[in-house]
């Protein structure tokens, strides 16, 4: 059917002035738990952040009142639930200022990555070709290129990093040669923090002929992110790291890109006529969507955009960079602490170690503190591998987290220390 009637409640609402972040709090439920008898304090947002009363409600309300699947039916059910579902897309769109019709959702980056990887680049790239990548990538933005140039005789080459994590832009574009023809690049870096240039640096590529495909996970719950004035020709990102349910994510393509790639993956809904001489495929974006969908997360992600409009994203940012200031100046008084990442308007992202502590004994004592934070390679192995180290603690920080917890983050940190002697 593959129809669908504008949802006026959908439309973004007005960004407000000063925000009462306590009220704010209050809308995620599971703030108010206790770990080991403490009171929780969540700072693992960089690998999922909690989510507020309103999207717990939206997916509770579609199982309950009108689920069924999508592009199916002509009954109530269906209607309303490829309504909702075509209502994701179309918020979605608003909030990163692309058309709807070039917004393929899919279950997050990893699977966006990997489709631009098997549908854009398999079929196109040889030996000879150059795929650029940079030292800060996650995983989800090494590895499939490394399949790819596996398959396709294609080589990687690697863009590096200043000592304080920024990209040495300098260096990238000196690496952006000929025979570069496609360069993946994060927005933020989830070890480090550091925010990408990537308007400049799509630009440049761009005048050079090189396809940008940016990993946006870590930007979007950030900061204002619009995906047009970066000009990229592709931008994925990952649902539940924006307040949103797991399984869900998007990936935006220029239209021109749709158009000439085939599809990743093949099955229902993806095809408008099937035969056994050959199937006629769908119109872009369903022709990338195979298969039912995850609509009840796409239903809770849309509720997730419209919980954060009336934030305001520029308040968001505001917020975190006050959170981020607090924690920094206390962890660097703190001897023997090294921070990892310390590049100029970086996002709420602290990676670090203690002299004579190991990472995952960190993290265990101070989950027993009531502190919940990040351990371990973050899926960045070669950025790790950069500092000459095997793990490193992270904690990264949200617009709910508060100055108090903090503190006490601070203080269950020298508690620990003197428990390890």
């Amino acid at each position: 059917m593959n129809r669908y009637t504008p949802d006026p409640a959908s439309t973004p609402a007005t960004e407000i002035g000063p925000v009462d972040w306590n009220k704010i709090r209050s809308d995620f439920p599971i703030l108010e738990r206790q770990v080991h008898s403490k009171p929780l304090i969540y700072f693992d947002n960089a690998n999922t952040t909690q989510k507020p009363v309103q999207v717990i409600a939206a997916v509770d309300e579609f199982y309950r009142r009108y689920n069924a699947n999508v592009s199916r039916a002509v009954h109530i059910l269906g209607t309303e639930a490829t309504n909702a579902y075509e209502n994701a897309r179309m918020a979605l769109a608003r909030f990163l200022n692309v058309r709807a019709d070039e917004l393929v959702l899919c279950s997050g980056t990893t699977f966006a990555i990997n489709l631009i990887a098997y549908s854009w680049a398999l079929p196109r790239l040889r030996t000879g070709d150059t795929i650029l990548v940079s030292r800060m990538e996650h995983h989800a933005n090494i590895v499939p290129w490394q399949l790819i140039a596996q398959r396709t005789g294609a080589t990687i080459r690697v863009a590096e990093i200043l000592p304080d994590g920024s990209l040495d832009q300098d260096a990238l574009y000196a690496a952006m040669t000929e025979d570069v023809k496609l360069l993946a690049l994060t927005h933020v870096s989830n070890v480090l923090g550091t925010v990408n240039p990537v308007r400049a640096i799509c630009k440049e590529a761009r005048r050079r002929g090189i396809i940008t495909v940016i990993d946006g996970s870590q930007a979007i719950p950030h900061r204002s992110v619009d995906i047009a004035a970066i000009d990229c020709d592709f931008y994925a990102m990952t649902g539940h790291k924006l307040y949103g349910p797991t399984g869900t994510g998007i990936l935006w393509a220029r239209r021109e890109h749709w158009q000439a790639m085939p599809p990743f993956i093949g099955g229902g809904e993806m095809i408008k006529e099937v035969s056994f001489d050959g199937t006629v495929f769908n119109d872009p974006p369903y022709k990338f969507e195979a298969g039912t969908p995850n609509i009840a997360g796409f239903v809770g992600l849309h509720a997730a955009v419209d919980y954060l409009q009336p934030i305001g994203m520029d308040n968001i940012t505001t917020r975190e960079t006050e959170l981020l200031e607090h924690a920094t100046e206390e962890l660097n008084k703190i001897s023997g602490l090294r921070i990892f990442g310390t590049a100029p308007g970086k996002a709420s992202v602290i990676a670090f170690l203690l002299e004579d502590a190991h990472a995952h004994d960190l993290a265990i004592l101070l989950d027993l503190e009531g502190v919940a934070i990040r351990s371990g390679q973050h899926c960045a192995h070669p950025l790790l591998q950069f500092f000459g180290v095997g793990t490193t603690c992270r904690a990264s920080l949200a617009f709910y987290n508060t100055h108090e917890e903090i503190e006490r983050f601070i203080a269950a940190i020298h508690k620990v220390r003197r428990l390890l002697g």
